[in-house]
């Protein structure tokens, strides 16, 4: 009988406890059959000696049935269903020595109920109220056959109509009981599957690097925790949003991504509290009421660290005039605050990375950033018999450049000169400073005539850049395979390309295979 209670009932609350309280439950159930026994002697059917040995009995049974329970390492789930039994039939039994259905112990009974379906579970406490209300048909019964004696006095159609109106209020109280017990139960459960849910999402945040792999953490949990139907996850830059990442949104042509006065988005973000919309404003969010039309009970909550990193916006679906619940938010408003900490994290250990990749004057890559891409791809042209070039270009006279006009024109003079760089190179050329006024260029799957026009292109964007003071720029280039095999093997060649131009006369671009066929030495 209790099998199913315990096993619904472990995982809220600890079993010592339970089996502390219905220890107590039995001695109170045992102590007020004898208090009765011996208050009221009159309606006794036995002698108040039978009824306290009685008593004594069952609680020893009881007591050595738990400890019997201990031996076997609480795997007998079976015997705390024959202890709820035996509690039916000792109630039963004390029922009738003390004056049946007439007597005060039929209150017990109902105590016994409510604290049994409390504390196990409204199905045991259901299948309970069936033990007891068998119980007592089978005395009255035998009671009729004269297996047991009557009580003396009232006639049996009365004693029927007491037993009827006692298990109709025993099924009241026990229903009664049972449905509050599972209004509750399914309250704690729903209530520690959202604690496990924010235990889980916080090891899937440990283990996100970006913004993007925290975004997802958080959308992938509270479609597993509440039934949003669509989410998407916004990172507000100024006035104008850009989509983290997003569930169940539809693709949607937008040719205006600001947002309007009064938008829900930048609201949020502004007033760091929660929105609860009923529906969207297509003409204050139309990049919002494009992707997700038709909406209807939406959430809208910052996520705030410090500052507002990013606003999520989700929407249940449900039927105009309702509302989603208070808890859902403050759940959600819990799973936003701790991506919020973990996305600044990711956001400041990007920053940390690009800085590490990046040189501070020019905002390029960096040498060390230039060294692992150039290993990189020639790796990769290694393996499948490609083509790499390297660019070395040389600002020509930068030291006269700095005398003349001073560090911080020639430092402004680099800033200019790299902005007009990274505008000629392609998305998968790596242009970083290589030191001082070098700059150099890795440029995968091209050929030598092909990185010479290349070379070529970035010198022009160096003459001809917007630059404080002219100045114009050196190139020499060389190939994989042909002038080198290695970093070293290339580096080396475009240095003596780039030593040939300058030989020549400056404001030239010359390939290794040009720097042979005059002769420079190395």
């Amino acid at each position: 009988m209790s099998t199913t209670g315990q096993r619904t009932t472990t995982d809220l609350v600890p079993l010592d406890e339970r089996l502390l309280y219905l220890r107590v439950l039995r001695a109170v159930i045992a102590a007020a059959t004898v208090l009765d026994a011996a208050l009221l002697p009159q309606l006794l059917r036995r002698s108040f000696l039978t009824v306290a040995l009685f008593a004594l009995a069952y609680l020893a049974i009881c007591l050595a049935a738990e400890a019997f329970w201990r031996l076997l390492n609480r795997r007998g789930l079976w015997l705390f269903g024959g202890l709820l039994m035996l509690d039916g039939v000792y109630l039963a039994w004390a029922m009738y020595l003390t004056g049946g259905s007439n007597g005060p112990l039929r209150y017990l009974v109902m105590v016994h109920l409510g604290a049994v379906t409390l504390l196990a579970s409204y199905r045991t406490g259901v299948k309970l109220a069936l033990w007891h209300s068998l119980l007592q048909l089978c005395v009255y019964y035998a009671e009729r056959a004269g297996i047991l004696n009557a009580l003396a006095g009232g006639g049996a159609s009365d004693e029927w109509y007491r037993i009827i109106a006692f298990i109709v209020a025993l099924w009241t109280l026990t229903l009664t009981i049972a449905s509050l017990a599972a209004v509750n139960e399914r309250e704690l459960r729903r209530r520690r599957f959202e604690l496990e849910q924010l235990a889980q999402m916080g090891r899937g945040l440990e283990e996100a690097h970006d913004a993007l792999a925290v975004g997802d953490v958080l959308l992938d949990t509270l479609a597993e925790t509440f039934s949003f139907r669509r989410m998407a996850l916004f990172e507000v830059i100024e006035d104008s949003p850009r989509l983290l990442t997003c569930r169940n949104l539809l693709d949607a042509v937008v040719s205006d991504f600001t947002l309007g006065p009064g938008s829900v988005l930048s609201t949020a973000a502004a007033n760091r509290d929660t929105l609860l919309v009923s529906e969207l404003d297509s003409s204050v969010d139309a990049w919002l009421t494009a992707i997700m039309p038709d909406a209807r009970n939406v959430a809208v909550v910052p996520l705030a660290a410090d500052a507002v990193v990013g606003v999520l916006v989700a929407e249940t679906g449900r039927r105009p005039g309702s509302r989603i619940e208070r808890r859902v938010v403050a759940t959600t408003e819990r799973f936003a605050s701790h991506t919020a900490l973990a996305m600044r994290n990711a956001n400041l250990l990007e920053r940390m990375q690009l800085m590490a990749v990046t040189d501070g004057l020019t905002q390029l890559a960096n040498r060390r950033s230039f060294d692992r891409a150039l290993d990189r791809e020639l790796q990769r042209a290694t393996r499948t018999d490609g083509r790499l070039s390297v660019v070395l270009i040389d600002i020509d006279h930068f030291k006269n450049l700095n005398d003349t006009h001073g560090h911080l024109v020639g430092d402004n003079v680099l800033r200019q000169i790299a902005a007009a760089l990274r505008e000629c190179g392609r998305e998968y050329d790596t242009i970083a400073r290589y030191g001082g006024e070098e700059f150099a260029a890795v440029l995968p799957g091209c050929s030598s005539a092909l990185a010479v026009q290349v070379a070529e292109r970035l010198r022009r964007a160096v003459e001809e850049g917007p630059t404080d003071v002219p100045v114009t720029a050196s190139a020499g280039v060389a190939t994989y395979p042909y002038d080198g095999v290695d970093v070293e093997g290339l580096l080396g060649a475009a240095d003596r390309a780039l030593y040939s131009a300058k030989r020549a006369g400056r404001n030239l671009v010359f390939s290794a295979e040009q720097a042979r066929a005059v002769g420079v030495s190395s």
